[in-house]
């Protein structure tokens, strides 16, 4: 997991002072190229990471070799932590290398690293859209969350109609380069999709964020919901399982292992409607067997019979 390497290259350059980018791939067994893009990764983010040219050169953390943590500034701990942070919403081993990193830095420092590294979760399963994201809108709204800063946002509805809203901006949630905020408004929690904020103003008033709340548990509260509105008809499938991984990596929380039927395993495939799920369906042919539902079934027999009709005189 990236995020466990970066907490390692900057610890390590901390212990040494200088390293090349040989000198990391080597000690954490990676590729130099890797190395490398660790390195600037962490560089670009703000971290004052910086490269020495030169034949005794390398990369360099500037404010010497501390392996407190202590010679970060809170800035810079802040970058730190919401460039590794949204990998701690996917992998437990990050989790775990954010709470050790938290504890070592400065007690000024924790509450505002605590929150960069909780602001932002990354989903990493798809809705079937894409849309470029707004780095520059991103950041704003990060940078409130951090600070717990309530944002006017200008947003626009479905119907393009336009209204202000006054919100508290509890996390961001990066699934598929959609983005999606999660805000506590004056009717309740709600998730804003960042691509129809117009604008986002920063007010001077702080808010308290409650205590119980978790931006990862959050999210798949409101996935689950939207799955629930999103979802139809179910299909039985059974497929060998060995192809089991490929199916619920195209589908995502839409392909579910229901069990097994002697050696092979049995799947619930959903969709809005039995033509997608026969469309998702059809392109494996003979290697799947669709136990159910009829409605499923016959617009997979419609579509082999228009298939064949179209192509049946090509040799």
């Amino acid at each position: 997991m990236r995020a466990d390497r970066l907490v390692a290259v900057l610890l390590l350059m901390q212990a040494r002072g200088r390293v090349t980018a040989a000198q990391v791939a080597e000690e954490l067994e990676i590729s130099v190229a890797t190395a490398r893009r660790d390195l600037e990764a962490l560089s670009t983010a703000g971290i004052p990471v910086y490269p020495q040219a030169g034949r005794n050169g390398g990369w360099q953390l500037v404010g010497g070799a501390r392996t407190d943590l202590s010679g970060l500034t809170a800035t810079e701990a802040q970058a730190l932590f919401l460039l590794v942070g949204p990998a701690a919403s996917i992998a437990p081993d990050a989790r775990a290398a954010l709470r050790k990193l938290v504890r070592a830095l400065p007690d000024t420092f924790r509450e505002h690293a605590q929150a960069a590294a909780e602001a932002v979760v990354i989903d990493p399963a798809r809705w079937g859209e894409h849309v470029k994201d707004r780095p520059e809108l991103v950041r704003r709204l990060q940078d409130a969350v951090v600070r717990r800063l309530r944002v006017r946002l200008l947003y626009q509805g479905r119907g393009r109609e336009e209204s202000e809203r006054l919100v508290d901006p509890l996390g961001l949630v990066d699934k598929d380069d959609i983005w999606y905020l999660i805000a506590q408004t004056e009717k309740g929690q709600r998730t804003f999709r960042v691509e129809r904020v117009v604008s986002a103003e920063l007010t001077e008033d702080s808010f308290e964020r409650p205590a119980d709340f978790d931006l990862s548990a959050a999210w798949s509260e409101i996935v689950d919901r939207m799955e629930e509105r999103r979802s139809g008809p179910t299909a039985t499938v059974l497929m060998d399982e060995r192809f089991v991984w490929v199916m619920q990596d195209r589908l995502g929380r839409n392909c579910e292992v229901d069990g097994t039927e002697g050696d092979r395993v049995r799947l619930r495939i959903t969709a809005p409607t039995p033509l997608m799920i026969a469309q998702h369906l059809a392109g494996w042919g003979g290697s799947i067997d669709v136990v159910g539902p009829p409605s499923v079934q016959a617009e997979l027999a419609r579509l082999g019979r228009e298939l064949a009709d179209r192509y049946s005189g090509i040799r």
